[in-house]
């Protein structure tokens, strides 16, 4: 496993870290997970991602549960904060007061005296950010947190969280978590230039665009898989991207490879990526993956796969 500096930071994590989301305490039952989970950690993946609203706590939980067995300081561990958690007006946003609150929640759920990273899970326009930059920085002093960063911030408001946190002297933001794969580049322009500008590093979800970068979608709907039973990609699933998609696989197999993996080597080719967050529901999805962190694409087949997908 090859492990990344998350930017400027010391720390490091792997190059292909686990998520939670829409499976851990959902979708995928608990024994289930923490097979997922124990065959990340055994293989060499340090970074688990969660967040809060993952199943309502249940996944931060199940995490929980399967982190107790490992010796913490192997592990980073990370969770996110932002979207609503009950009924309650103030149990949403990135308030001083839901941050303080929602941090000891997510610590009793994984059964930790800290997390290694705190997102703020999205922009908050109803908060002022000099009020959430400050208390993201109090969690840091207090030893709750080690680094905080954004997810899927825009690079303006990456900016206007650094300047604040300079002006007060506070800790800045170290890591930005967008969408990123070979459908959807969005954050080439403007996100990764401004991360790299300020020693931000990228920990990317959706690399495999939901499954569609996996290639079960060529010949249609699988059964039971989540194109056929969610809308989560009636957007992408269309056959514009299903021919780049075929496209790739021939180029994977020609390598030797599966086109998840790469479509994950593709990710990784950037050396502002600190590491890409792959979903998984059976431990040979978490291996299969794994294997992505070990290959480097030539000039050539980037070159092929950038007239793929132009």
């Amino acid at each position: 496993m090859e492990y990344r500096r998350l930017g400027k930071a010391g720390m490091r994590v792997s190059a292909v870290s686990l998520g939670a989301w829409l499976t851990y305490g959902g979708s995928v039952e608990g024994d289930q997970a923490a097979q997922c989970l124990r065959a990340a950690i055994d293989n060499g993946i340090n970074f688990i991602d969660v967040a809060d609203a993952y199943a309502y706590g249940e996944a931060e939980k199940v995490v929980g549960g399967v982190i107790r067995d490992y010796k913490r300081s192997d592990l980073v561990l990370s969770s996110k904060l932002y979207w609503p958690m009950s009924n309650n007006v103030n149990d949403q946003g990135l308030s001083r007061k839901h941050i303080m609150e929602s941090i000891d929640k997510s610590l009793r759920h994984f059964g930790t005296d800290y997390l290694d990273i705190y997102f703020c899970h999205r922009f908050d326009a109803n908060t002022p950010l000099e009020e959430t930059v400050r208390a993201m920085s109090d969690l840091v002093q207090a030893g709750k947190i080690l680094y905080w960063g954004t997810s899927v911030w825009e690079a303006e408001q990456i900016e206007q969280a650094v300047s604040i946190a300079k002006q007060y002297n506070g800790y800045l933001p170290q890591v930005e978590q967008p969408r990123y794969n070979m459908l959807d580049r969005h954050i080439e322009p403007a996100i990764i230039p401004t991360c790299e500008q300020h020693g931000l590093g990228l920990t990317v979800w959706s690399p495999l665009a939901q499954g569609l970068l996996t290639g079960k979608y060529n010949a249609g709907l699988p059964e039971g898989s989540r194109g056929a039973t969610t809308k989560w990609l009636d957007r992408e699933l269309n056959e514009n991207n299903l021919n780049k998609v075929r496209q790739l696989t021939t180029i994977a197999g020609d390598l030797g490879l599966t086109t998840s993996q790469l479509a994950l080597a593709w990710v990784l080719r950037l050396p502002q990526i600190s590491s890409v967050i792959t979903g998984a529901t059976k431990p040979e999805h978490v291996l299969d993956n794994i294997k992505a962190g070990e290959v480097q694409l030539s000039a050539d087949v980037q070159a092929q796969i950038e007239a793929i997908l132009a």
